[in-house]
């Protein structure tokens, strides 16, 4: 039997319960995601691609880092040229996603992209999410005008872009969705956009895997010979380190936050300040005498197999007690004075060779306490928990050994919640705001 009032037309009567509407709106959503997650994708396969080519430059000529300061000089010339806030990077998104206002602009993609190599090449200590992140934004901005969408749909479409950086940058396209609605607001989780998100960081990372690209492959492998310890005794071991990191976190936010306000303040030609800052990244670098904190840091370069790198540090000896300081300077320095990149890659270091050291301080296999340290750092400075379980859950689980049995993915969100809740406010995004700004 119909439903009363339906008659004969059930077109007419979907419409009026507004399903069609609904079911239209849906598929044009997903359509438009997947649209901006692939370009995406084919963009960031492009950054990667040349971002491994100018580090391989880079470490086959090491005589380029004298050229640090000058390259400096010509990102930021690039940027005050053309920009048009283009330079404000991450900020500017989370200020045009909380209140619309002259839009983030196309050319941010092609500028962010040119500076990261740039900064790479010659040796600065960066990473390479907020690139990809911009990128995206700038993709999806672009689409937004184009089609006319409302204030409202404009802000869903520039999550999406974020989600497709981030999810395809590091091949982690759930924590890309959850991070991209979870960055905004400091201690809230936004629901509506989530799916669209998904969507659009699940299309850029099968469309990046599918220009030939390969994700960075982090291995922990625990030997089933060795017990963990207690559950209680290991708890407490893994929120003491987590208390560490959360510190780690809010002093390299700080510092770089330091470096760039000083660098304002003090130095008023744009072009100067990244001048400078590379002449310091020279000067740190004859005093310590090492190149380990240049650049990605995520694998050793060619001819020095010991280096100090990400990797390295999931290993019995990779790392060194003061390594994770040595990176935050680095990068701070390199960032701080205008530097483009990201700061992701960086606190995936920071963090790594902290939990190396600290793993080794507390009785814990090292290249366990480096996974737990490599998602809590990046919790910590970038306010995102939730995001940095699932980093740790689709980074490790898929290559480790043992970490199911040990438990991993629980102590990875014990670690990145207490780090999250040891760094209070403090975060590397300066437009970021907390919940209670926002009602």
């Amino acid at each position: 039997m119909l439903p009363a009032g339906m008659g004969k037309n059930w077109k007419d009567f979907w419409k009026r319960q507004n399903v069609i509407p609904s079911i239209r709106k849906t598929i044009r959503w997903w359509a438009l995601s997947a649209a901006v997650g692939a370009t995406v994708g084919t963009l960031v396969a492009l950054f990667l691609f040349g971002l491994d080519r100018v580090t391989e430059v880079h470490w086959q000529y090491p005589w380029l880092l004298y050229l640090l300061p000058v390259a400096g000089a010509i990102s930021a010339w690039m940027f005050t040229l053309s920009g048009r806030g283009a330079d404000r990077g991450n900020n500017l998104i989370l200020e045009e996603i909380h209140e619309q206002r002259s839009g983030v602009p196309m050319r941010m993609a092609p500028l962010v992209l040119l500076g990261t190599w740039l900064t790479h090449l010659f040796g600065g200590s960066a990473g390479r999410e907020g690139t990809a992140v911009q990128m995206g934004a700038a993709i999806a901005a672009g689409v937004g005008r184009w089609l006319r969408l409302s204030r409202e749909e404009t802000r869903s479409l520039l999550l999406c872009g974020v989600a497709a950086g981030f999810g395809s940058v590091f091949g982690t396209p759930v924590a890309g969705a959850i991070f991209a609605v979870e960055f905004l607001v400091n201690g809230r989780l936004a629901s509506r956009p989530i799916l669209p998100c998904l969507i659009a960081s699940i299309v850029g990372d099968q469309v990046t895997l599918l220009w030939g690209i390969q994700h960075t492959q982090y291995v922990i492998t625990l030997d089933p010979s060795i017990a963990l310890g207690l559950p209680v005794t290991v708890g407490a071991k893994v929120v003491l380190a987590s208390v560490c990191f959360g510190a780690a976190s809010v002093l390299f936010a700080k510092a770089t936050h330091l470096v760039q306000d000083y660098s304002k303040r003090w130095i008023a030609m744009n072009w100067l300040r990244p001048f400078i800052g590379g002449l310091a990244i020279i000067a740190l670098v004859q005093l310590l005498g090492t190149r380990d904190y240049l650049g990605l840091g995520v694998s050793a370069p060619h001819g020095n197999p010991n280096a100090v790198t990400i990797q390295s540090a999931f290993q019995e000896d990779g790392a060194e007690p003061p390594s994770w300081l040595f990176k935050l300077l680095f990068t701070a320095i390199t960032v701080g004075s205008g530097f483009k990149g990201g700061e992701v890659t960086p606190l995936f270091f920071i963090g790594a060779t902290l939990g190396h050291v600290l793993g080794d301080a507390l009785g814990l296999p090292t290249g366990w306490m480096a996974g737990l340290g490599l998602v809590a750092v990046f919790s910590g400075a970038t306010k995102t928990p939730v995001a940095s379980t699932f980093v740790a859950i689709e980074l490790f689980l898929p290559h480790g050994e043992g970490l199911t049995q040990s438990g991993f993915v629980v102590y990875a969100a014990i670690a990145c919640f207490v780090a999250y809740a040891v760094s209070g406010p403090t975060s590397i995004y300066h437009a970021q705001r907390h919940h209670s700004e926002v009602g």
